[in-house]
C-alpha cells in the first residue's frame, strides 16, 4: 500500500475544524482535536454529492432509470465494504449503525434458534448497545453468559471454553475495545466458535479500516460496522451476516423486505455510497494510517508520562489499536481535566455513556480502583490528527494535571508519604 496522493491529505487537511464541533464540545480554537469520533473525509463527501444532489431515485424502484442508478451505487457500495472485511458483497446488509448492527445480530440470531437453543456467552466489557440487548433477551428466558475480562482487558480463553453450553447459540466479543483499545484475539475465539459449531459475533466499529480483518480467515459470522468510525458519514453502518455456513436471523422490523428480507426500509443512497467509499479509502490507506497513528500515540504517551508521575494507561499495552489511549491521572478528577482542557475534544469514557457521572464499567471490569477509573481520559489520534494537536493537548494536559493535583489535598498528602488505603475515612 503507498502513501496517500498529496491531493486526498491536503483536502483531509481541510476537515480540521469539523471534528470538535461533532465531537459536541464547544471550542476556542477548533482545530485541536483528539476524539474517538472522527470527522468525514472529503473524499467520501466528494462521492456522496451527485446522489445527494443529481441522482435521487429510489434504489429498490425497478421500473425506470432513476432506481437503476440509484441501485448500481448501492451495489458498489455493498462491494466496496465487501472487499475491506474479504466477504462476498451478498453478504453485506445495510444498516443505520453498528447499534443497530449489534441488536440485529444478537436478538436475531437468538430468537431465530431459541427453540434449540437459549445461551448467549459475550464479556463485561462490550459496548452497551451489545450489554443492552443481552440483558432484553434475558427477559424473554434467555441465558446469558457474561466473561470476565483481565485486569488486561484481554478475554481468557480458558474461560470462554469452559463457558460453553449444549445450548449456546452465539458468542459476542468486541474486536478493539471502544474505551482502551485492547484488541481481543479474534481469529483463536473463530477457531473455538467454528470447532463448536457456535457462531461467532464481532463488534468490529473501531477496528474496520484500521487493523486487517478478513472474515474467512478470522472464521467471523456476523459482523457490525459502523460508517462514522472510518471517516464515513453518520447514520449508516452494516451487519455482515455469513453465507456459508448459513446464518439465519429473524428481523428486527417488518416491511417491504429489503436487504434481503433482513432489514426492510429505502436504503439511504447517499450514506450507502459514502460507507462504501470510506471503506475503498481505508483499504487503500490502512498500511500508511497506522504507521502514523503509531507515531503519534507514542508520542503522546511518551510525553506525558516522562513529565507526570502517578499516570496510568489502562489496557494492553501490546494488544491494541494506538488510536484508543485511555490515561488515568491519579489524585485528579477526570471530569475537571475534562473542562480544563476544554478546547480540546477528549472523552472520559463512551460517549453511548457520556451522560453518567458513574465510572466506566469497563474500567471497573478491568479491576481499576473507583479513583482511578474517576481521574481517566480518552484520548482518540485518527487520520487527520496532527503533531501540532498533540503537542498541544501534551502540554495543556501536563499543565492543568500539575495544577489540579497543587488544589488536591490527597496529592499533598501522598507527597507526605501517607499511605491513602491506610486511612480509615468517616463520613459525617
Amino acid at each position: 500500500m503507498g502513501s496517500p496522493s498529496a491531493a486526498g491529505r491536503e483536502r483531509g487537511g481541510a476537515a480540521k475544524g469539523l471534528a470538535a464541533t461533532s465531537a459536541g464540545v464547544g471550542t476556542v480554537e477548533r482545530s485541536r482535536k483528539l476524539v474517538v469520533c472522527v470527522p468525514q473525509d472529503p473524499r467520501v463527501l466528494d462521492s456522496m454529492l451527485p446522489y445527494l444532489t443529481a441522482y435521487y431515485g429510489n434504489p429498490h424502484s425497478r421500473t425506470h432509470a432513476y432506481g437503476w442508478e440509484s441501485e448500481a451505487a448501492m451495489e458498489n457500495a455493498r462491494r466496496q465494504v465487501a472487499d475491506l472485511i474479504g466477504a462476498d458483497s451478498r453478504e453485506i446488509i445495510f444498516t443505520s449503525g453498528a447499534t443497530e448492527s449489534n441488536n440485529m445480530a444478537i436478538k436475531g440470531v437468538a430468537r431465530f434458534y431459541k427453540s434449540r437453543k437459549k445461551h448467549i456467552i459475550t464479556t463485561q466489557t462490550e459496548h452497551k448497545c451489545v450489554l443492552d440487548s443481552c440483558r432484553s433477551l434475558e427477559t424473554e428466558g434467555f441465558r446469558v453468559t457474561y466473561l470476565p475480562v483481565k485486569k488486561n482487558g484481554l478475554i481468557d480463553l480458558k474461560e470462554l471454553e469452559a463457558a460453553f453450553q449444549p445450548d449456546t447459540s452465539l458468542v459476542s466479543v468486541m474486536t478493539v475495545n471502544n474505551e482502551i483499545g485492547v484488541k481481543q484475539p479474534i481469529c483463536d475465539i473463530g477457531e473455538i466458535c467454528r470447532a463448536r459449531k457456535v457462531f461467532f459475533h464481532t463488534d468490529a466499529a473501531q477496528a474496520i479500516g484500521k487493523i486487517p480483518m478478513d472474515v474467512n480467515n478470522m472464521k467471523i459470522d456476523l459482523m457490525s460496522i459502523s460508517g462514522h468510525k472510518i471517516y464515513g458519514p453518520k447514520g449508516v453502518g452494516a451487519l455482515y451476516v455469513r453465507r456459508r455456513p448459513r446464518v439465519r436471523l429473524e428481523p428486527l422490523q417488518s416491511g417491504g423486505g429489503q436487504e434481503r428480507g433482513l432489514r426492510s426500509g429505502t436504503v439511504p443512497t447517499p450514506l450507502a455510497v459514502g460507507l462504501g467509499a470510506a471503506c475503498e479509502v481505508a483499504q487503500q490507506e490502512m498500511e500508511y494510517d497506522h504507521k502514523r497513528i503509531l507515531q503519534l500515540a507514542e508520542r503522546l504517551v511518551t510525553k506525558i508520562m516522562s513529565e507526570v508521575p502517578d499516570v496510568v494507561m489502562n489496557g494492553d499495552r501490546e494488544h491494541r489499536y494506538p488510536g484508543c489511549i485511555n490515561l488515568s491521572f491519579a489524585y485528579v478528577e477526570g471530569e475537571s481535566l475534562l473542562m480544563a482542557l476544554k478546547d480540546v475534544a477528549l472523552s472520559s469514557g463512551s460517549a453511548c455513556t457520556s451522560a453518567s457521572l458513574e465510572p466506566s464499567y469497563v474500567l471497573r471490569a478491568i479491576g481499576t480502583d473507583e479513583d482511578l477509573a474517576h481521574s481517566s481520559i480518552r484520548f482518540g489520534i485518527g487520520r487527520f490528527t496532527t503533531e501540532e494537536e498533540v503537542d498541544y493537548t501534551v502540554q495543556k494536559c501536563i499543565q492543568h494535571v500539575k495544577r489540579l493535583r497543587e488544589m488536591s489535598p490527597l496529592w499533598e498528602m501522598v507527597q507526605d508519604g501517607i499511605d491513602l488505603k491506610s486511612i480509615k475515612w468517616t463520613q459525617h
